[in-house]
């Protein structure tokens, strides 16, 4: 089987870093900042809209965005680890549906070159591939970086998709792009979202620890 998970709030919890990010970029640029707490709600459909919800209202506007991203990425670059941790159960897991031979995969509204340092810092040689936002291609919820992962497993001629695709995420813009993917979606508890945002999606499954997604497949 191929499992896809998002990144943030899924398998690792990245909002200490993010905000530390957000708040050194608002700051460069004259902006007011925010408390760490107040990120969980800001976050969820990559950078640039993560930038555009932590401005004030009447500074909401492409030209800004953009200003406060050229801080906002060099910071994130260098400092996207120093709190990003796995949440707990997470590392077990992946190991072991390595062990029973599934394909795993990441999808991310994060920009590329950050998903792939995250990634191969926390979870070495445990993704078969690993996708961020590029330039050209739409973020989640469209469901087209999940087209290109199913691809880039075609390419390889590995069997898996065949045994169907499991999609496993933390919030509602993950539930539209498994569903517009045509996947199993499957929403976990600990991430960005309360159960109750959650459960609007109607799921296929809703698991509250990593270690319950093993009673799935």
């Amino acid at each position: 089987m191929l499992i896809i998970f998002d990144l943030d709030g899924t398998l690792i919890n990245t909002i200490d870093d993010l905000g530390q990010a957000c708040n050194h970029a608002l700051s460069a640029c004259g902006f007011p900042t925010h408390q760490i707490a107040d990120y969980p709600r800001l976050v969820g459909n990559g950078i640039n809209r993560l930038i555009e919800r932590a401005l004030p209202a009447e500074h909401r506007n492409e030209a800004t965005v953009l200003r406060v991203r050229e801080h906002f990425v060099p910071y994130y670059d260098a400092h996207n680890c120093d709190l990003t941790r796995p949440y707990k159960g997470i590392p077990e897991l992946l190991q072991a549906l390595k062990a029973q031979g599934h394909r795993l995969a990441v999808a991310s509204n994060k920009y590329q070159a950050a998903t792939e340092k995250i990634v191969a810092q926390l979870f070495p040689g445990i993704f078969d591939v690993v996708l961020g936002e590029r330039e050209g291609v739409k973020r989640k919820p469209d469901p087209q970086i999940v087209y290109d992962i199913v691809e880039a497993m075609r390419r390889e001629g590995d069997e898996a998709i065949d045994k169907g695709i499991l999609y496993v995420g933390d919030s509602l813009v993950d539930a539209e792009t498994a569903k517009a993917a045509g996947a199993t979606l499957v929403l976990c508890t600990w991430g960005f979202c309360t159960e109750e945002q959650l459960k609007t999606a109607q799921p296929n499954y809703m698991i509250q620890h990593p270690s319950e997604l093993l009673n799935i497949i």
